[in-house]
């Protein structure tokens, strides 16, 4: 059995995103057939000895065809190695194949021969399961895309558009590049990007990635990004390199794996020397053959890297897998990763006979010609409360101060306190107002014919999931948990009372950051540092893990974090740490698993309580225990796809009260 072939197979890609197996999936199909009709002829020929008792040498001519069809790759292979000048493990299954062939026991090389072929067939299609998961991103991107030229729609190769191109995407299509929607709206499977199942509505002005799948609607997309410059192939990009990287283990194993061959042909040779029986030579050969060994680290973190690309978390070099499980110590920015970095209405407060629904229709229907965050989180509410818009007149908008408008022949002011009280409507509203823009709001009041109806308080909600992961990060040994970020101190310990974080330091500049990384690093800890990857670069940079949040998209996040996370659901940090802890519990089984059946065969094959054939199963069994074990990996995280709701932090819970008093007050 090829034991280089299988670490091979498991590292080895071509650039171009194509699987070096491409070529490979044929070459199974003709081992499979090569290998059924060389047990064909082995078959045969215990059947005619069983049947025919003057048959015996038709027995044995098909038992030696069949010998050579099944043991011809295996002595093929180590031929090769020879000439190269590499002394490894295919050399001795090689000897041992070809020494029961030298001493007329057919059967017996056949038989052994062909286990050795089925292990290395199943173990090859079981590691294609593993890479079909993760390269399944690679063929997202369709080969063609409708370019649309003045009023006429061309068909063309994906590789020939560029930026600035108009292509038109039709429901069931793939995306064919990055772009932004220009006409028309849909719905969007970005599983392959984000890594969540639920579709996303986009319409004009929305992104939209290469290699989503458009489920609903005509749409009109103008290119920004094309070919290898797209999200996906940004991203496709970084699992071929991950895949080439390897475990510090592994590196170790390879440095010693060239020894080890030479010392077990010195084995073979005592044992010869003791007991002059060949039987027990070969069987030393066959399991001393470490194929369990070898792909105990390489069929682990493939596993490991098709896990973690399903729910959208990319991960640069493997190395990282491992130091994952060390860390004891996270440090979080707080825009844009612990919160959502969009403005939301937390609080209505209508003033007199005003209902809350009336507040919103009149904010709402006045600001809607706004581009300002907070006119979108005004229409945003009402869109979803169901509450009908007025159309404005004479809109008008000051920058930084407020909007007005006309409203059913009314006069309407929305902004801050100083543009109401600029435009003469009577003062005393501000004695209502019972929250502290200091602590993070963002307060503007409405008023209509210069009398104040109430005012909205809004505020960059805090991520619902937010505080269970950090709390599951606590509960998996993560001793330090800290928030450091640029907003007030006010602003940052409202957030970290939310979340429950002991630990927050507000008013800090990126160079504040790295020093305060670079401190808990002094102190002994392992920190991971997360990030939205722009603003927080070199604070990821100085972490021991950097981990950019959101990164679909984001090229500095991608490239400035060992780590992106396609998407924002925390919870995929406590699963990125259990999945690094746990893949190394099963690497280190799989070293006992290998370790156990090559210096347990090796004395059983000596002492002669092992036959070549029994040898041979034994063999494969081994191998193929680590396979499954490894892949036992695959399975973790699904009951993070689709996003399933977390309960709501106390920021969303205003929110919450927000939308029902909307559901039962209507304008």
């Amino acid at each position: 059995m090829r034991v280089a072939s299988h670490a091979e197979h498991l590292h080895e890609h071509t650039h171009d995103g194509a699987c070096a197996c491409g070529q490979h999936h044929s070459h199974v199909q003709v081992q499979l057939t090569q290998t059924t009709i060389g047990l064909a002829f082995i078959i045969n020929s215990f059947l005619v000895e069983r049947l025919f008792e003057q048959a015996g040498s038709v027995a044995a001519f098909s038992a030696m065809v069949g010998a050579l069809i099944l043991g011809f790759p295996i002595v093929w292979i180590a031929f090769k190695d020879l000439r190269t000048g590499a002394l490894n493990t295919n050399v001795l299954v090689a000897l041992a194949v070809i020494a029961l062939f030298a001493s007329a026991h057919y059967p017996e090389a056949g038989v052994v021969s062909f286990f050795m072929q089925l292990g290395q067939i199943i173990e090859t299609r079981t590691a294609e399961g593993a890479l079909a998961s993760i390269h399944s991103l690679i063929k997202l991107t369709p080969t063609k895309a409708r370019r649309v030229t003045g009023n006429e729609e061309h068909e063309v190769a994906v590789h020939e558009l560029g930026v600035g191109d108009l292509i038109r995407v039709r429901p069931g299509d793939n995306v064919a590049a990055d772009g932004l929607i220009v006409s028309g709206q849909g719905s969007f499977n970005q599983a392959s990007i984000t890594g969540e199942s639920l579709p996303v509505d986009k319409s004009a002005g929305d992104e939209v990635f290469a290699g989503t799948v458009n489920l609903t609607g005509v749409l009109e997309i103008r290119v920004t990004r094309a070919g290898q410059d797209t999200t996906l192939g940004r991203v496709r990009d970084l699992i071929l390199a991950a895949e080439k990287t390897k475990l510090p283990i592994v590196r170790i194993i390879d440095q010693y794996m060239g020894f080890y061959t030479p010392l077990v042909l010195a084995v073979g040779g005592l044992v010869w020397a003791f007991t002059h029986d060949l039987s027990r030579v070969v069987s030393v050969f066959i399991v001393a053959c470490p194929c369990a060994f070898v792909l105990a680290a390489p069929t682990a973190m493939v596993a490991a890297l098709s896990a973690a690309a399903r729910l959208g978390i990319l991960i640069k070099n493997v190395g990282d897998i491992e130091l994952a499980a060390k860390i004891n110590a996270f440090v979080f920015d707080k825009t844009g990763t612990l919160t959502t970095g969009k403005l939301a209405v937390s609080r209505l407060a209508p003033l007199g006979e005003i209902t809350p629904a009336e507040l919103l229709r009149v904010a709402a229907s006045a600001e809607q010609f706004s581009n300002h965050p907070t006119a979108k989180a005004l229409l945003q509410l009402a869109v979803e409360a169901g509450v009908p818009l007025l159309q404005p007149a004479e809109f008008s908008e000051a920058a930084g101060r407020g909007v007005k408008a006309r409203l059913n022949g009314a006069n309407v002011v929305i902004g801050r306190a100083q543009w109401l009280q600029d435009n003469g409507v009577a003062d005393g509203f501000l004695d209502t107002v019972d929250l502290k823009e200091a602590e993070g709001w963002s307060l503007i009041f409405v008023a209509r014919d210069r009398r104040c109806l109430g005012w909205v308080g809004l505020q960059d909600q805090t991520r619902s999931e937010a505080k269970e992961s950090l709390l599951a990060l606590k509960g998996m040994g993560v001793r330090r948990v800290a928030i450091v970020s640029g907003d007030r101190q006010l602003v940052a310990s409202r957030v970290a009372n939310e979340i429950a974080c002991e630990e927050v330091v507000g008013d800090c500049l990126p160079q504040n950051k790295v020093e305060f990384v670079r401190q808990i690093r002094s102190k002994g800890y392992r920190v991971a540092v997360v990030g939205d990857g722009v603003n927080d670069a070199p604070a990821l940079a100085a972490g021991d893990l950097g981990i950019a949040m959101g990164a679909a998209g984001s090229e500095v996040a991608i490239h400035s974090a060992t780590i992106a996370l396609m998407n924002n659901d925390l919870r995929r940090l406590p699963f990125l740490v259990e999945l690094s802890r746990e893949t190394r519990n099963i690497i280190n089984q799989n070293f006992l698993i290998g370790i156990a059946f090559v210096l347990g065969g090796m004395t059983l094959g000596a002492m002669n309580f092992i036959t070549p054939v029994i040898a041979a199963i034994f063999h494969v069994t081994g191998s193929l225990l680590v396979v499954f074990n490894s892949f036992r990996l695959m399975r973790m995280g699904e009951e993070l796809e689709p996003h399933q709701p977390t309960a709501p932090s106390p920021a969303s819970e205003e929110t919450c009260s927000v939308r029902q008093q909307l559901q039962h007050v209507h304008p």
